[in-house]
């Protein structure tokens, strides 16, 4: 197999910046809001860091091109023009060394709870509303996610998720179509356009796909208004 020279550019720029700081990039990636939007292996909002490392994998200065992207951000991701060259460095550095898993992984079969609506209809969902054998009780991921809503999205999109003149009806916005992926990216980056803030750093990926949970449960009218009896009580 024939080694390019970038190739070796790189790896030798790679395992430079990893001895100067051991750990210090992971740290950097944690203490920062990069986890609302990324992971290691699978894809949240942005891309996994796995997959940046293969889309980088070769180029000699691998480094200086992502430690830019990680000072100006761009296309829904946020700029860190506050952290230093160095440490912008060592984040990227930690990105690059990401290698992908061998063998494909073997995705677990998604199991379905199935839900009688008040029309006599049957939705089935990949997660559950209530808590088996409790009778009404909603979970606590869902219980945490109307918690999350009625603390921050309530002031926008109406109490108890009933829509108002500010925001849209996020009900109206699932029962369209819109799947907890789609919900996940617009919370985390925002909606400038729409005067949508940016939850990313400050909600995380549970947070978020909890008050998606719990919508999903409001439009589909499983969960009453007002709160929720949860397993909790």
């Amino acid at each position: 197999m024939r080694i390019t020279t970038a190739a070796i550019l790189v790896s030798a720029a790679v395992a430079s910046a990893q001895n100067s700081g051991t750990g210090n990039g992971e740290k950097l990636i944690q203490a920062n809001d990069c986890t609302s939007c990324h992971a290691t292996d699978r894809q949240v909002v942005g891309p996994a860091y796995r997959d940046m490392a293969k889309r980088y994998a070769g180029q000699g200065d691998a480094i200086s091109k992502l430690a830019t992207k990680i000072r100006d951000g761009g296309n829904g991701m946020t700029a860190h023009p506050d952290l230093s060259e160095a440490q912008r460095q060592q984040m990227a550095a930690w990105i690059l060394a990401q290698k992908a898993a061998t063998g494909a992984p073997v995705a677990a079969p998604t199991k379905l709870y199935a839900y009688k609506l008040k029309d006599g209809a049957t939705v089935q969902l990949d997660f559950p509303v209530f808590v088996q054998g409790s009778g009404q009780k909603v979970t606590k991921e869902v219980f945490h996610g109307y918690q999350m809503y009625n603390s921050y999205c309530y002031r926008c999109h109406g109490t108890d998720a009933n829509g108002s003149q500010l925001g849209p009806d996020l009900r109206h916005s699932l029962a369209a179509g819109m799947k907890w992926q789609e919900f996940l990216s617009v919370a985390m980056t925002g909606r400038k356009d729409k005067a949508m803030p940016s939850w990313g750093g400050f909600l995380s990926e549970d947070d978020v796909v909890h008050v998606y949970r719990y919508v999903k449960g409001r439009s589909l009218e499983l969960v009453p208004s007002g709160r929720p009896p949860s397993e909790q009580d």
